[in-house]
């Protein structure tokens, strides 16, 4: 689903976020990705949707090279790809439903986006994104109107509403409570499960990735320090293993905290 090869960003101050990286990302996959702040997690995240461009080397989304695509085929690429923000990234001032309706932008003409104007068909797939997530009966609300979980569920809805076939999602609970976070992370794993949706995450918290994640990947300055599957991970073999990506090992009652 998602391939990169030897990728490298450096920034405009010098500053060099990914070396060299390769890795490949299998369908249907609920990858966590871990690591310090300024380890590169987002920069690698962003690549994939290429909101920022790679320095070098190469990415490729269900065989697409995204890194060279422009104008109608990074559109349609993009399209394909739903993405979920810490920050929510809803507008505010507008309905819940037109939040959710702007999930169809991709597949509309420009005309009918400005004004408004989505067919029936459109909103039927908004109402059923928002059923996913339990949100439904806030339909007609102000998204301001709504708590930060709220928002959060719109936006994955939102994300939902593209029928997306890879989901990324950029620290998605690090400005939720600790109950707020378990009900969006559930949220997510039953879209990764039910719908086959691909899904990559960067997560500040080591349970989370352990509890959710099919697969962890470590990032460490810049590279993959850390890359192992779940599916019948020791937890304190894990956990000790962490040391690689921390620069030391972390203890089963220990939380990250925002880095």
């Amino acid at each position: 689903m998602i391939e990169f090869s030897n990728v490298s960003k450096v920034y405009p101050n010098g500053t060099k976020a990914l070396d060299n990286v390769s890795l490949k990302i299998e369908e249907g996959e609920f990858v966590a990705i871990i690591g310090l702040s300024g380890a590169g997690k987002s920069t690698l995240l962003r690549l994939i949707n290429q909101l920022i461009p790679a320095t070098s080397g190469t990415v490729t989304v269900d065989g697409k090279d995204v890194t060279r695509a422009r104008g109608k085929e990074i559109r349609e690429i993009r399209r394909q790809i739903g993405m979920i923000f810490q920050g929510f990234n809803i507008v505010k001032r507008s309905s819940v439903l037109t939040n959710v309706l702007s999930g169809r932008v991709g597949y509309n003409p420009t005309w009918r986006t400005i004004l408004g104007l989505f067919p029936e068909s459109d909103k039927q797939i908004a109402y059923r994104a928002l059923q996913r997530v339990d949100i439904l009966e806030k339909v007609h609300s102000r998204a301001s109107e709504l708590s930060g979980g709220q928002q959060q569920r719109v936006a994955i809805a939102r994300a939902l509403a593209q029928e997306p076939r890879l989901m990324l999602a950029d620290e998605p609970v690090a400005s939720l409570d600790p109950i707020t976070t378990i009900q969006v992370m559930d949220y997510l794993k039953k879209i990764n499960r039910e719908d086959g949706i691909t899904t990559v995450a960067n997560l500040h918290h080591v349970d989370l990735a352990l509890s959710y994640a099919t697969r962890v990947v470590g990032v460490k300055g810049g590279v993959i320090v850390y890359d192992t599957p779940m599916k019948g991970i020791n937890k304190k073999q894990f956990l000790a293993d962490l040391e690689k990506v921390y620069g030391r090992p972390i203890h089963h009652d220990e939380m990250l905290g925002e880095e």
